[in-house]
């Protein structure tokens, strides 16, 4: 893969009053944090709320995605067991996510949140403080994620990386495996008793080879 292009990709994490968005760079084994945020919606009126919300991602895919640049999108998915009041609401803000993303022509794959946290912590039941420990990891920022939003729309956008790095294996690129066993060390040092949930030395193995 030497010499390709990168493949951009951007991560939503869609919701009708607070939608996470992050855009990492997945160049060869590498991956790189190139933007991230929250988008609020403060209409009282659902109707508003979400054209604010498709506004609001449109530019920002402007202005992340030079023409030109490979680009894919990775959206949460709802989960089985939520109930159907939540369920419609997740639906209608990914059904703006997904069409501020067809409308740049970008492709999009949904992940359920249990694969995205098996494909970056290791376990299925990781908890938000933990996730966002380790994305600020692997993608070396200077500062954990601002809201859980960001860290799971940044969350969502590895898990694509992931699993369109080596669709076959699962298999994380050798930077971001060493970044990962880094934050599980420490983890298992102590830092897992102060997040809610943290589980270090029980984690399954996931589909991602992690």
């Amino acid at each position: 893969m030497t010499g390709a292009p990168p493949l951009r990709i951007i991560g939503i994490d869609p919701g009708t009053r607070f939608v996470g968005y992050g855009v990492v760079d997945l160049a060869g084994s590498e991956l790189r944090h190139v933007a991230s945020g929250c988008i609020r919606a403060e209409s009282p009126d659902v109707p508003e709320r979400l054209a604010a919300i498709h506004t609001a991602l449109v530019t920002q895919i402007r202005a992340h995605v030079p023409a030109g640049t490979l680009v894919e999108a990775a959206v949460e998915t709802a989960f089985a067991g939520v109930n159907p009041r939540t369920a419609i609401a997740i639906g209608e803000g990914r059904g703006v996510a997904i069409a501020a993303a067809a409308a740049a022509g970008i492709p999009v794959r949904g992940y359920e949140p249990a694969l995205v946290k098996r494909a970056v912590a290791g376990s299925g039941r990781a908890g938000k403080e933990q996730v966002r420990a380790i994305v600020q990891t692997l993608l070396r920022l200077p500062s954990p994620p601002a809201t859980d939003h960001e860290s799971d729309a940044l969350a969502i956008a590895v898990a694509h990386a992931l699993r369109r790095r080596a669709p076959e294996r699962r298999e994380m690129p050798p930077s971001a495996r060493a970044a990962l066993g880094a934050v599980r060390k420490g983890l298992a040092e102590g830092v897992a008793a102060q997040l809610p949930g943290g589980r270090a030395g029980r984690r399954k193995r996931s589909r991602f080879g992690v």
